[in-house]
């Protein structure tokens, strides 16, 4: 016998990508965002990515699939997942947690970079922090979330609001789907060969 709640479970991450597919502004912003991160490859510049909990576990995933392999063999991309554990405690212990992810840009970032920042909550101070050192700097947001946030909106370049109701695990299936299509896109452009 099936149970039930996988069944439950399947059909939510169902309606929540009906959602998305039928949202024509998210869909745009999905796609101006992938154009920023095809830019920023053609200048030569770096894409970084963050995220806390689950959204960190995603935002070294994406990384790993642009300077490693997504599908098929290719040169790897340029790409940085703020993640490490020596950096974050020491800028946790000394500033302050919510600036884990802006002194990493303020220290390794260029004008003409990119950020790619997860926030399921679209409040979290850290993410926020890093979006103001990317303007500081010259750096391109665009920001995954799953709520509104006048203040991460108003900042980023690009604001991508998922609309998969109020639990963050919904939200990060339809992240991971995102990033997976940014990556595509990235290599139709580049690599057009491996599709």
């Amino acid at each position: 016998m099936i149970n039930k709640y996988i069944k439950t479970s399947l059909e939510e991450a169902k309606v929540s990508l009906s959602k998305l597919l039928s949202n024509s502004k998210e869909l745009q912003n999905i796609d101006d965002a992938a154009t920023i991160l095809i830019q920023t490859l053609a200048g030569k510049g770096t894409i970084f990515s963050c995220g806390n909990g689950g959204s960190m576990c995603d935002a070294m995933h994406f990384a790993e699939e642009l300077t490693g392999r997504y599908r098929k063999n290719r040169k790897g991309y340029a790409a940085v997942s703020i993640s490490d554990p020596s950096h974050i405690s020491c800028v946790a212990n000394d500033y302050g947690y919510e600036y884990v992810f802006s002194r990493y840009l303020e220290s390794h970032g260029s004008r003409g970079d990119a950020l790619v920042a997860m926030s399921t909550s679209g409040t979290s101070k850290n993410v926020i922090e890093a979006v103001k050192a990317s303007k500081r700097i010259g750096i391109k947001s665009i920001i995954l979330s799953g709520r509104g946030n006048n203040e991460l909106e108003t900042l980023s370049d690009i604001y991508i609001c998922t609309p998969a109701g109020e639990f963050a695990d919904r939200v990060q299936e339809l992240h991971i789907k995102i990033l997976h299509i940014f990556i595509e896109l990235i290599e139709r452009k580049y690599h057009p060969e491996n599709y």
